[in-house]
């Protein structure tokens, strides 16, 4: 049994940029409400303002997949990444308030087969990608669908260590939890934790977080 295991974010960790900022720029319907603001205001929850965005794409499915996918730039590097990573006894489970449809085509394409958590969605023409609650998910958090700080807390109690990687502010929760060697951070995320004086490792590609924490299995 493997004795180790990062929880990983998907959006803006594993690859540069959020699904939702690339399909904001690109496809957005000009009637689009302000979800954010709304969001920032309390009036919605951050599940509602993602799903309220998502339900606003009229790219077609084709370009979804051609340029918008893409665009997101997921790290190359990551089968072999993460297959060194397991190899030297580490799991790695992958944690999202985005969208598994597209979580599940781009980790398809690379062949990487990771556990993953996420709200679950379908792709419509003309109708978005309508984004769907986990209900049944033992994670399941009505203000993100995910929690990830649940998903922490329960592969805590049940490894020896465990390491979070994430970029956006529903992963200051999470990454508060763990140890701060095991703690990788990029963008909004690094901000934060430097703001707040925590110690973490700043990462621009994911398999450079393989790269340390095998570098920290031999020392």
């Amino acid at each position: 049994m493997n004795r180790a295991v990062l929880i990983t974010d998907f959006d803006g960790t594993i690859t540069r940029t959020d699904f939702y900022e690339v399909a904001a720029a690109r496809c957005l319907s000009p009637e689009t409400p302000d979800y954010w603001s709304s969001y920032a205001a309390g009036k919605i929850t951050h599940f509602e303002a993602m799903a309220g965005i998502f339900r606003h794409i009229r790219c077609s499915e084709r370009i979804i997949r051609a340029e918008v996918l893409p665009a997101m730039d997921i790290d190359p590097a990551l089968p072999e990444a993460a297959g060194t990573l397991i190899r030297n006894g580490w799991d790695i489970v992958v944690v999202s308030n985005g969208s598994l449809w597209y979580i599940d085509i781009m980790l398809g394409e690379l062949g990487a087969d990771l556990p993953r958590h996420g709200n679950p969605g379908r792709f419509i023409d003309g109708e978005g990608l309508i984004l769907e609650l986990p209900k049944d998910s033992p994670y399941f958090s009505p203000q993100h669908g995910i929690d990830k700080s649940l998903v922490v807390k329960d592969m805590q109690s049940r490894y020896e260590r465990a390491a979070f990687a994430g970029n956006g502010p529903p992963d200051l929760p999470a990454a508060l939890l763990v140890d701060p060697a095991l703690r990788f951070a990029r963008t909004w995320l690094a901000d934060a934790l430097t703001e707040r004086g925590e110690r973490f490792h700043r990462f621009d590609r994911w398999s450079e977080i393989s790269k340390i924490l095998i570098q920290k299995e031999l020392t």
